[in-house]
């Protein structure tokens, strides 16, 4: 048992200190310019969270590469930096930490996960499509080992750029289907080389990354890994293998372990519905009986002797808050959707003001433009995500303009609007 609160700080392996135990987690921003760079938008937004009373707040996906991205708008980092580069990542870092929040930067490759009108071609482990309908994603290539060496350097690179200008640390991204995911991940790595085949092999990869990035920010700059507990697929990454790579990861020196799960075909991080942790010893619970998607497996993570635990994904309340620092070993909360609507919510929480979170895909799921979130038809269903993600960033996008969030938007038409922006935005990339 853990005897702290919310507000109490926490020094990790490292030595560095956060000043509380809440984050603001990653969420995908959007606001590059047409060349990946970061711009005042960043400071807008980072800023009013700052402000806000977060601990530590995860950028969004930083990728390492511009031929394959999550989204247009992603910033990149790679190859040499000019000065203005470099001089837009400082002034973004230290418009975040004005009011002493620390930031830490999330570094990711989106892999077979780049959408087509980003990458016809995009690449994975092995040459395995991402199985959803409506064509988004283009047939995927398997990476050569040279490509493997290249990835693990340009990591490193971007995680001692992100050190250079003033970022308090880094978080590498090995969830959601990404593709240090898809490496851990059986069903898409069918590698019979050094990196696939058996856990060991399959988890090289990110191993040789976090040893690469160790090495050019040195011992006392915090380092993360997001893992997912589990893929939610059968004959994928599972929670037995979660907890093996979780323990080699405390050996590795990893200072921070968010625990998450799913990819874009079983979207779990959105708190899809209908999808059940199964544990080793065949029990079961359904996610909508707790508040906190992940905690169940952070708190069997413990066995494994990990790293500190960060848990996103669901909390609303300070008892649930509370009662998993408390209770459950976990030592980081991570909130993510109610900072879209509300940038002061953690001086709230922590001052005692509020008491919970308003749960906004709640009000969405029965708002207007929802088009039934009990839906049998599988395509409407994850139209009925993707809409209510891209009301969550499309508030983002707001606040990085200097607007206030618009709560009155509606789901599909936000749906509508993110992908159209999003189209327009990747050919303006490509020009």
């Amino acid at each position: 048992m853990h005897d702290t609160s919310l507000s109490s700080s926490l020094t990790l392996p490292c030595g560095a200190v956060l000043k509380n135990r809440l984050c603001k987690a990653a969420m995908t921003e959007g606001l590059a310019d047409a060349q990946n760079c970061a711009t005042s938008g960043h400071e807008r937004l980072y800023r009013r969270w700052g402000a806000g009373g977060i601990g530590m707040m995860l950028t969004g996906n930083v990728q390492i590469d511009r031929r394959y991205l999550e989204r247009p708008g992603n910033v990149v980092i790679e190859g040499p930096q000019s000065d203005a580069q470099l001089s837009a990542l400082s002034r973004w870092s230290a418009a975040a930490k004005e009011d002493g929040s620390a930031i830490w930067m999330q570094i990711s490759h989106a892999g077979r996960q780049t959408m087509k009108y980003v990458a016809s071609e995009p690449v994975g482990p092995s040459a395995v499509p991402v199985k959803l309908p409506g064509g988004m994603f283009g047939a995927p290539r398997a990476l050569t080992a040279d490509e493997i060496d290249d990835i693990i350097t340009r990591f490193a690179h971007t995680a001692q750029i992100a050190k250079e200008t003033g970022f308090d640390g880094v978080q590498v991204h090995a969830a959601h289907g990404y593709l240090l995911s898809e490496f851990l991940n059986p069903l898409t790595n069918r590698r019979t080389d050094d990196w696939g085949g058996s856990l060991e092999n399959r988890a090289r990869l990110l191993r040789a990354v976090i040893a690469a990035v160790r090495k050019v920010v040195g011992a006392d700059f915090p380092i993360s890994v997001k893992l997912n507990s589990s893929d939610f697929q059968k004959g994928g990454f599972d929670f037995a293998d979660s907890q093996t790579v979780a323990g080699w990861l405390r050996e590795d020196g990893v200072d921070l372990l968010e625990i998450s799960g799913g990819n874009y075909e079983q979207p779990v991080m959105m708190g899809a519905e209908g999808l059940e942790p199964v544990f080793e010893d065949g029990k079961t619970e359904s996610t909508k009986a707790r508040e906190a998607y992940f905690l169940d497996y952070a708190r069997q993570m413990q066995a494994a002797d990990t790293p500190p635990l960060m848990v996103t994904g669901g909390f609303r309340t300070v008892d649930a808050m509370q009662g998993a620092i408390t209770d459950d070993g976990v030592d980081v909360i991570g909130l993510g959707r109610p900072l879209c609507v509300d940038t002061d919510a953690p001086q709230k929480l922590l001052s005692g003001e509020d008491q919970h979170l308003t749960s906004w895909e709640n009000i969405l799921r029965i708002g207007p433009g929802w088009l039934g979130p009990h839906s049998s038809n599988d395509s409407i269903r994850m139209m009925n995500g993707w809409g209510v993600q891209a009301w969550f960033c499309l508030q983002l996008l707001r606040m990085g303009a200097g607007k206030a969030p618009n709560p009155r938007l509606g789901v599909f038409r936000s749906f509508l609007k993110y992908q159209s922006g999003e189209k327009k935005k990747a050919k303006t990339m490509k020009a």
